[in-house]
Formats: C-alpha cells, sequence, structure tokens
C-alpha cells in the first residue's frame, strides 16, 4: 500500500469536476422513525452524526466547489448560492440535545450510537488511512434500524469534525437496495456533507479512504479527500477538497460500528457472516507520509445497552468488529 497516496492523487488531478457541496436534498436520508427518542422531532432524519433537521443536511451534486469558510457554493453554470449555518439543534442517539452554541463543545458523534471501534491517536497529524472490507448479508430483520460501518478521521482534543467513508444499511432511501455508500463530513455550522450516495449490494468489495492534499509535514492540513468505492459495480461516492475546519487529524478509527434503532439482535447481518466485519489491508500514513503498523485498541460502548448482541472486537492484523 506505499504507493497508495501518489496513486490516490493522480486519481483526483484527472477528475473532472470538484465535488464539495450540494443543495439541501434530504429526502435521500432515512427518516427519524416512530423508534426515535421522544424528544427528536418527527421531521428530523438520521444520519452519522446524529439526527439532523432536513435543512442542515448538505448533499453534493458534481461540478460544485465549495469557497473557503464553506460561505458559497458555486455551480457549473455560473450560479452561487450561500452556505448558512445551520437554525436547527441537532440530537444525539439517545435523545440529548445539541444546539448551536454548543457544536465543538462536546464530541459530536460519539455517543451510544457508536457501539464499538478500533481506533489509535498520536501527538501529531495522519495524512492518509486506507481500508477494504465486504457489503455483508442483509439483516435477517427490518425493524426501520439503521446501521453504519466506516473508517475515519477526527481531533481528539478538540473534536469539532469527523470525516469518514461509509456503508450503512437504510443511511439512505435509495431503490432496489438498503446498503449503500456515501462520504461524509460533520459538523461545520452545524451542518453535515454527505456525498452522493450510491447503492451497493451484498459481497461487494469495498475500499475505502480518506488522505491529505497538503505537502509532508504539514501539521494541520485545510484540504482533505474522503472516498469510497464499490470494485464491483464502480460506484464511488467522494467528498474532495473537503474542510478540516481547523482540526487536527490525530485520531484515526480503523472501524467503527454505529447504530439507530436496533431492538434485536436480527437487527445486524445474520450471525454466521463470520460474527462480525473485518476491515483489512489497512494502510495508515503519518505526517510525513511514512506507513506506520497501527496499534490499533478497541472500544466497546456497549454497556447497559439493549439489546445485547455478543459485541466485540480483534485485532491486530485486521480490524474485526463482532456483533
Amino acid at each position: 500500500m506505499l504507493h497508495l497516496s501518489m496513486y490516490f492523487r493522480v486519481l483526483r488531478s484527472v477528475a473532472l469536476t470538484l465535488l464539495v457541496a450540494g443543495l439541501a436534498a434530504a429526502q435521500a436520508q432515512t427518516s427519524a422513525g416512530a423508534k426515535r427518542p421522544a424528544a427528536v422531532p418527527a421531521n428530523y432524519v438520521i444520519t452519522p452524526f446524529g439526527y439532523y433537521h432536513p435543512d442542515c443536511v448538505k448533499h453534493l451534486a458534481q461540478g460544485d466547489e465549495i469557497r473557503e469558510a464553506a460561505n458559497v457554493v458555486l455551480h457549473k453554470d455560473g450560479s452561487s448560492t450561500p452556505v448558512t449555518q445551520c437554525a436547527f439543534p441537532h440530537f444525539r442517539a439517545d435523545g440529548e440535545k445539541v444546539t448551536r452554541q454548543e457544536q465543538g463543545v462536546k464530541n459530536p458523534d460519539i455517543s451510544h450510537a457508536w457501539i464499538e471501534y478500533a481506533s489509535i491517536h498520536d501527538t501529531v497529524d495522519y495524512e492518509q488511512i486506507y481500508s477494504e472490507w465486504e457489503v455483508p448479508p442483509a439483516p435477517t430483520a427490518n425493524d426501520g434500524q439503521t446501521v453504519y460501518f466506516f473508517n475515519g478521521f477526527s481531533d481528539i482534543n478538540d473534536t469539532v469534525t469527523i470525516i469518514q467513508p461509509v456503508l450503512g444499511w437504510n443511511g439512505n432511501s435509495l431503490p432496489n437496495s438498503n446498503w449503500s455508500i456515501a462520504a461524509w463530513n460533520c459538523c461545520a455550522s452545524g451542518n453535515t456533507w454527505e456525498g452522493t450516495p450510491e447503492p451497493v449490494n451484498p459481497g461487494d468489495h469495498l475500499e475505502g479512504y480518506i488522505f491529505s492534499n497538503c505537502s509532508s509535514g504539514t501539521r494541520t492540513c485545510p484540504s482533505w479527500d474522503i472516498v469510497i468505492v464499490d470494485e464491483e459495480n464502480g460506484n464511488v461516492s467522494e467528498l474532495i477538497d473537503a474542510l478540516n475546519n481547523g482540526q487536527t487529524f490525530n485520531w484515526a478509527f480503523g472501524g467503527v460500528l454505529e447504530v439507530y434503532n436496533v431492538v434485536q439482535c436480527s437487527d445486524y447481518p445474520p450471525a454466521d457472516y463470520a460474527g462480525g466485519i473485518g476491515f483489512h489491508n489497512q494502510s495508515v500514513l503519518n505526517n510525513k507520509y511514512v506507513p506506520i503498523t497501527p496499534a490499533w485498541t478497541v472500544t466497546n460502548l456497549s454497556s447497559g445497552l439493549t439489546p445485547q448482541c455478543n459485541y466485540g472486537g480483534s485485532t491486530p492484523k485486521q480490524v474485526v468488529l463482532t456483533f
């Protein structure tokens, strides 16, 4: 995997368009549903960062460019659209309300929605993470649950943003597929940004990667590419030149399981699917673009949750999250 950074930069240089912001086409998101916490309004939607008002979920369109500080979206036809701060609070998975004024005060994502994750952190930032994994079979039950799997980057000291390529079950309302992929960036100005979601199928081989667009040694790079690719059908979701919002990405996630509205263990992919999901062929580069061997630590947040579904994880050759 030592050549990946150069390879990805070549791909980026020949991209026909910049993909960074779209407008609020929130109909692609899954509704909060009847099983949402009582505090969450019925018109809210599910994202990998909690429950959001539809106006605050910004989707991407090919050919759009986002100007610095996320103030304006420039479209291919030359028109532009202002990007304003989200005027609505969002809610964590347990129903805790987060106002706009509280953005950045608390971690925007890690709550009881995160069941388990494998991570490393350092005093300097990372420049790239790459993982491969397979789309599991469909869960044997469908209770309107949403299940996410992803890798990603964040700032362990001042968590304002997390960037991640995501596989989701019921993560988007797409025709003919409950599994979908999308690149995500959260939560500047109270908004969350999603690359164009694409359908995928059980058994498809995925590649998810994030890399810096800065030169070696840049401690806090402002520009990042977030990409997830389905090798079987060629579908791609990406955020190009995604903003870091001042974050130093010194916290890397080799694999995360995040869920909403799971009410029984059969809401997960079936137990005969090797007991979990494996993130393999992983590569992490430090801020000198030097490969490192991640000493992943698996954190289990499932204590006290219902249902209990044999949650766990293992390392080191690959990250396996079990359920």
